[in-house]
């Protein structure tokens, strides 16, 4: 049987298989299907003896709340730190259909439901998108923190121990199957403010604790390129959220940002302003300023009642697991380009990685091992490289130059570029196209970058 290579991205580039084959082919005969090797791979681990199998998930976001939960209904003795318990990450907090159906989210933690979005570009045009939706679609608008802990509760609910703790480090297993001490400083109503330094061991841990990851530091997973985000979010009138009750802003330029875009989300009684950059970290503050003056009126008199700040991921880390470790959501830099989407490939990459543990382990009974939590990294990637690699690319082309704006906010026109678009995001699989139709979105674009070009070749004359 010939070996088995477990592909993985760094970036979105595809890796050499030379450190992440297995080759099974000295151990088993060729005629078994790659279902029984799971199945064997899983019987070989020693049983756990007198407890189940026990994990713990440092970070409390979607990636941590999603893991917690499929672990514990698993069987396996889960413990969840989190430190802050009301986290607001910076971030605009919509996600896709899909993940209210796959993660049985209630309607009732989702703020907006949108429906119509305006693409504006880098001179003020603005596209009006979402005439492809059908009547039950829209993009949900949830808030972080309000997010969070619906996922740690439903996680608590299913037998998972929630720690309100700051997790310091780890001590790596002293021999095979030895247990990881993980420190960390506990809060809760007996320590108040000051905190108590504690320990606790388990077999394997799940890293969902974002772009600052200790546990990536643990394991010298890797730097990753990463960008600022900062929002503001700022109360404004009834009647001006009114006009923003089912509509979000998207807007591109070099003023509100060289490499990524702003943004203005509806929430419950407010509006998220915000933007990101990864050339021009420094100057955060002013594309901020810029996006708030690009929205205007629509948002003038508005009170800013919080303002946040934090780094994302640009592609994943070089590495993203060892041994019985691994890493999930911003933690591996599971956020796509050109969107800066996270909320749902954090949520998904959690569950995924603990049901390989589930499965692994046989519901908690045995130990597990790297080849294990490999099978989460193989599914993963097989399954989302294509739609990263698709927004790398667009990034890429687009985003590069106020002109290619111009032309990218011309191509959101097209009902059949916003059909494709909220197909493949509202259900996260790259949507299938048209033959005749991907012909004509193909002259048209490069008819769009063409004029860009031309554009752009006249500003330049004029800055000369």
């Amino acid at each position: 049987m010939a070996s088995i290579a477990l592909k993985t991205f760094i970036g979105l580039r595809q890796s050499s298989p030379e450190n992440n084959s297995i080759n099974f082919s000295k151990s088993l005969p060729t005629n078994q299907t790659h279902r029984r090797l799971r199945i064997n791979a899983s019987k070989s681990s020693p049983r756990v003896t007198g407890r189940n199998l026990r994990v713990a998930v440092v970070g409390g976001g979607p990636a941590g709340g999603a893991a917690a939960e499929t672990l514990a209904k698993g069987g396996i003795e889960t413990f969840l730190i989190e430190r802050k318990m009301d986290n607001c990450k910076p971030c605009g907090g919509a996600i896709p259909l899909c993940m209210v159906g796959e993660f049985d989210l209630p309607l009732d933690i989702i703020d907006r439901k949108v429906t119509k979005m305006k693409m504006i570009s880098p001179s003020n045009v603005a596209v009006d998108i979402g005439q492809t939706l059908k009547p039950h679609e829209y993009i949900g608008m949830v808030r972080r923190e309000v997010l969070d802990a619906y996922l740690r509760d439903r996680a608590a609910e299913a037998g998972a121990s929630v720690l309100n703790g700051l997790f310091l480090r780890m001590d790596m297993p002293k021999a095979p199957n030895s247990p990881y001490v993980l420190h960390y400083t506990s809060y809760d109503s007996k320590t108040k403010g000051a905190g108590e330094k504690c320990t606790l061991e388990v077999d394997a841990v799940i890293g969902a604790d974002g772009a600052n990851s200790r546990v990536a530091k643990s394991i010298n997973a890797g730097d990753y390129e990463y960008a600022i985000a900062f929002q503001e979010r700022i109360r404004i009138s009834d009647d001006k959220m009114k006009y923003y009750e089912n509509l979000a802003e998207m807007y591109v330029g070099d003023d509100v940002s060289p490499d990524f875009y702003g943004w203005v989300f509806p929430k419950c009684d407010h509006v998220a302003v915000g933007t990101g950059t990864v050339t021009h970290k420094a100057d955060i503050k002013k594309f901020q300023l810029a996006t708030r003056l690009r929205a205007d009126s629509k948002i003038t008199g508005g009170k800013i009642i919080r303002v946040e700040a934090h780094p994302i991921p640009e592609h994943p880390r070089p590495r993203r697991l060892q041994d019985r470790v691994a890493l999930v959501g911003d933690a591996a830099g599971y956020v796509t380009k050109c969107s800066g989407e996270g909320i749902y490939f954090a949520a998904k990459s959690g569950r995924m990685c603990a049901e390989a543990i589930v499965e692994g382990s046989e519901n908690g009974k045995r130990m597990v091992d790297e080849s294990d939590l490999r099978k989460y990294l193989e599914k993963w990637d097989k399954t989302y490289w294509p739609t990263y690699k698709v927004l790398d690319i667009l990034q890429k082309v687009f985003y590069r130059s106020n002109p290619a704006r111009e032309a990218f906010v011309e191509m959101c026109a097209d009902e059949y570029v916003q059909k494709m678009t909220f197909d493949s995001y509202l259900y996260k699989k790259v949507a299938p196209g048209n033959p005749i139709e991907d012909l004509k979105l193909a002259v048209n674009t490069i008819g769009s970058l063409v004029r860009a070009n031309a554009l752009r070749r006249e500003m330049d004359k004029l800055s000369v």
